[in-house]
């Protein structure tokens, strides 16, 4: 631990991958010990990863070999259920792969290979469920002239003071995706989300083709939220954000930012949606003729909509990158 002054993406880095770090401990619980996520809340989330990967296995005309690559896998529960979702014929020829700074946890499937980088040139569904909001980076404020600075924090107690003003690529960035206006009122923030946009297009790009997926609360250029989103998690409740390794740090996603030419851009309930995940109750007949399929209709109905729901988790964004992608078109020269 340090009472030194940092950039918030350096403290939150040490706080969640350094040694002892939040999500790199051996002994943790995971994210699941800590916050719900799509994955943890239902297996019809899965079982739609799963029907995702029969989609670009059509797309990719049945190959020899499909990889499935899970990145920021946490304890390996998306990639477990997904492959106990497969049809035989499917799950013969896919290649598991989770993605993960923390050890490989013991008990796991072995057919998943435990991986600290996705695998390079292979073709399939790479799939990021709440990994980039988990991508350090900086934040910045406006101070009382109106000029962004970054934002300062010491890791001992989580206390912040303004440092430089924001410069290079990082005011790059923001001019382009969450412009501050130089003449704002101070206490204006925004989270630099260049790292992510980085860390997204390095992933993409070991794909050979097939199709890249992050999921994350995210925002677009002409919503940002002023204040930035900047939180911390534990135990399953929002706490202050200290980086000393003690909460989970995290801000929401400017997936307009990270999004490469040809992605789509669509909120969860309508991709899981497209995914045949509804929560439309069983016909009430179902109850007489066959009880036992009508409970468990209506059960998964109840999950389907908790995947779903407005102001929940159907609120996540996902970003749909086809591999490979097209080319960004450039602009003619006038005249």
């Amino acid at each position: 631990m340090t009472d030194e002054w940092q950039g918030w993406r350096e403290a939150a880095e040490q706080a969640l991958y350094g040694p002892e770090g939040f999500y790199v401990r051996p002994d943790g619980p995971g994210p699941s010990g800590h916050f719900r996520t799509s994955v943890h809340a239902s297996a019809l989330f899965a079982g739609a990863v799963a029907r995702l990967l029969g989609d670009v296995d059509e797309a990719l005309g049945r190959p020899r070999e499909l990889a499935l690559v899970d990145v920021g896998a946490g304890r390996g529960e998306l990639l477990s259920a997904a492959l106990a979702a497969l049809a035989p014929e499917l799950s013969a020829r896919v290649r598991a792969y989770a993605v993960e700074r923390a050890p490989r946890p013991t008990g796991l499937n072995h057919r998943i290979e435990w991986l600290a980088e996705p695998p390079s040139g292979v073709a399939g569904l790479l799939f990021a469920n709440e990994w980039l909001d988990n991508v350090p980076v900086d934040v910045a404020e406006t101070d009382a002239a109106g000029v962004a600075r970054y934002v300062l924090v010491r890791r001992q107690d989580g206390e912040e003071r303004l440092g430089d003003p924001v410069a290079g690529p990082d005011a790059e960035w923001l001019a382009r995706w969450w412009p501050l206006p130089p003449d704002a009122e101070p206490g204006l923030r925004a989270e630099i989300g260049r790292p992510r946009d980085e860390a997204w297009a390095a992933a993409v790009a070991t794909l050979d083709a097939g199709l890249a997926v992050a999921v994350d609360y995210g925002h677009e250029r002409a919503a940002r939220p002023p204040f930035g989103t900047l939180a911390g998690f534990r135990a399953g409740r929002e706490v202050r954000p200290v980086p000393d390794g003690s909460c989970d740090i995290t801000s929401h996603v400017a997936l307009d930012a990270c999004a490469l030419p040809g992605a789509e851009l669509l909120p969860q309930r309508e991709a899981l949606r497209r995914l045949g995940v509804t929560a439309d109750r069983p016909p009430l007949a179902l109850a007489t003729t066959d009880p036992a399929a009508y409970v468990r209709a209506l059960s998964g109905a109840g999950e389907a909509a908790e995947l779903t729901a407005r102001g929940g988790l159907g609120d996540f964004t996902w970003l749909k990158q086809p591999v490979p992608h097209p080319e960004p078109t450039l602009a003619r020269p006038s005249g």
